[in-house]
């Protein structure tokens, strides 16, 4: 026989499980109101649309604002660890969704802190689990770690690029072709290298035009790095991934871990993982 649930676990399973009925339509839910409130936040910049609908604006405000601190106190309350969960990188972004507003209301002239409501959209990374889109996400995250080395030294090896074909340019063209300086001349470098070709210097003289051709050049065959290094470990990783169990860490928010996880993989925090649903994930 079913154990009869308490209040504040039932309240846990919808704000942080996402195999329940529940949780799914809390993650709907909850992104709609935050694309609303972001697309409310962008309209109300418009000066044109702030002099017409400036307190429609306001009142729908408070009310996300009103409804967004309900769901932060109620992850708060339902978190084991609240000191971590409101100390962690997704607990100060929640804080952040309402804390603008409600200083408003307190502190008049912090109306320029409102921009500060456009960090809601990063919440919707929190529930991206629900289009299956999050365990994409930790992938690419834990790709990019694993090629942080590899990165590192194709970074190393552009900056000597741009530094050499910098210096290269002020001592051919020099100040009255524009490269008025060695930072002058490094930032036309990488300009160039990358490809991105703003125009706004550009080398006059013929062998500075044949040096510019070869940065472009190396630029192109640089570029491709990165890419293949990326995207071999990708594949890598791929193939090495497990099946996974989908439910959020309630101090970061992170998913994709494995079906006998104690603890989160990504910030060390004990997992509250009901057994039925370990259960049912296996089963699968």
């Amino acid at each position: 026989m079913t154990e009869e649930l308490s209040f504040r676990e039932r309240v846990d399973r919808v704000v942080f499980g996402t195999e329940t009925p529940g949780g799914n339509l809390f993650d709907r839910v909850l992104l709609t109101a935050i694309l609303c409130s972001v697309v409310v936040v962008m309209l109300d910049s418009v000066d044109t649309y702030h002099r017409v609908y400036g307190e429609l604006f306001l009142m729908l405000e408070y009310g996300f604002t009103i409804a967004f601190a309900v769901e932060y106190l109620a992850r708060l309350w339902c978190s084991e660890q609240r000191v971590a969960y409101a100390i962690s990188f997704w607990g100060i972004v929640d804080l952040l969704a309402i804390l603008p507003t409600v200083l408003l209301l307190f502190a008049p002239e912090a109306a320029a802190l409102l921009v500060i409501r456009l960090l809601r959209v990063l919440r919707i990374f929190r529930i991206l689990h629900l289009f299956e889109l999050q365990k994409d996400y930790f992938q690419i995250l834990d790709v990019l770690k694993a090629t942080s080395r590899s990165i590192a030294v194709f970074l190393s090896i552009v900056m000597v690029t741009v530094v050499v074909f910098g210096c290269l340019l002020f001592v051919i063209e020099g100040p009255d072709n524009g490269f008025t300086s060695i930072p002058m001349s490094i930032y036309w470098a990488v300009v160039t290298v990358t490809t991105v070709g703003y125009g706004d210097i550009v080398p006059t003289t013929l062998p500075g035009r044949f040096v510019a051709s070869i940065g472009i050049l190396i630029g192109y065959s640089i570029l491709a790095i990165p890419t293949a290094i990326i995207t071999s470990n990708l594949i890598e990783y791929t193939r090495k991934v497990a099946q996974t169990l989908k439910w959020s860490c309630q101090v970061c928010g992170g998913v994709d871990h494995a079906l006998d996880a104690q603890f989160c993989k990504h910030c060390g925090a004990e997992m509250e993982i009901p057994d039925e649903l370990r259960e049912k994930a296996k089963a699968k």
